[in-house]
């Protein structure tokens, strides 16, 4: 008896496969130190930046003119900036913007990115032409300076910063997702899809996205990390976070005056945005030998 076009579809997939895949490498991932070391670190802070107002119930943008730059001691652990805010209280907040902004603007460089890479590597012709042009055109760039142009454009703020970052990290996503596309798209289960008639917009979402994702997730947790660099480095030059908000490269930028009379007003920040930027890059490594074909025996 000669199989329905809806079991040939349903075939093309080895779903079970691909959930024992799944679970291979996670097991994979878990047995792996530094990742977990990577992932403890990222956890940590998502934690206290949920848990701010229970950890800490000193404000964070208050004045105390009584209270500035005191070192650290046991009523404020990190010590206090030259209007006389709690430190510690800042940096807890802060973790609440920096994720926010790493997290958020690598979703959208990954939705659109992936969105432009999938046509272009599909399609192919003058679409991909275009579509390689505009990249190459962004990637001409140096990355910081095209985000300090759009945020010129829009105006200061932390939620034009987190535009900046995604519309510049958009090639990045976009040229790798191409490249697994042409190589993918070529596989000979996507020929029989294709044989059967299913539709462009199936293949794409249905077979050739879920094969070609692996990277994006590795890609994409390494640059959540390049993502609180950049936020930060736009508030060091005051074009992110606005005076008053407890963002930690605005602090760094606020307290660089303070260097030689009060270095911990620099010394906490720095030290969380450095934490944080090797946990997600020790997480994202781990990622991606786990993910790694080559790794897997």
């Amino acid at each position: 008896m000669v199989p329905s076009t809806k079991e040939i579809n349903d075939n093309i997939v080895f779903k079970p496969s691909k959930k024992l895949v799944w679970l291979d490498e996670l097991k994979r991932l878990t047995k792996q130190r530094p990742a977990m070391i990577g992932l403890s670190i990222v956890l940590f802070f998502i934690v206290i930046g949920i848990l701010a107002p229970v950890i800490t119930s000193e404000p964070f943008d208050g004045f105390n003119p009584e209270s500035t730059l005191i070192p650290p001691s046991a009523d404020h652990w990190f010590g206090t900036d030259d209007q006389g805010r709690d430190i510690f209280t800042r940096i807890v907040y802060g973790a609440r913007i920096s994720l926010w902004i790493g997290f958020f603007s690598v979703i959208g460089s990954i939705i659109v990115g992936c969105l432009l890479g999938l046509v272009a590597g599909f399609y192919g012709k003058w679409i991909d032409s275009i579509i390689s042009r505009f990249f190459d055109i962004m990637l001409a760039f140096p990355s910081i300076l095209l985000a300090i142009a759009i945020v010129a454009i829009l105006g200061p703020s932390l939620f034009n910063a987190l535009i900046a970052i995604a519309i510049i990290n958009i090639p990045t996503y976009g040229r790798l997702i191409r490249s697994r596309v042409l190589s993918v798209k070529e596989e000979e289960y996507i020929m029989s899809a294709r044989a059967i008639g299913m539709s462009n917009g199936r293949i794409l979402f249905q077979h050739i996205l879920p094969n070609s994702i692996s990277p994006i997730i590795v890609q994409g947790t390494l640059g959540i990390a390049t993502a609180i660099l950049e936020a930060a480095a736009l508030g060091f030059l005051g074009l992110g976070a606005q005076p008053g908000e407890p963002e930690w490269g605005k602090m760094l930028a606020d307290s660089r005056q303070f260097l030689t009379v009060a270095p911990w007003t620099l010394l906490f920040p720095g030290f969380a945005i450095m934490l944080t930027v090797i946990g997600f890059n020790m997480f994202g490594d781990g990622l991606r030998d786990a993910l790694d074909p080559k790794m897997k025996r």
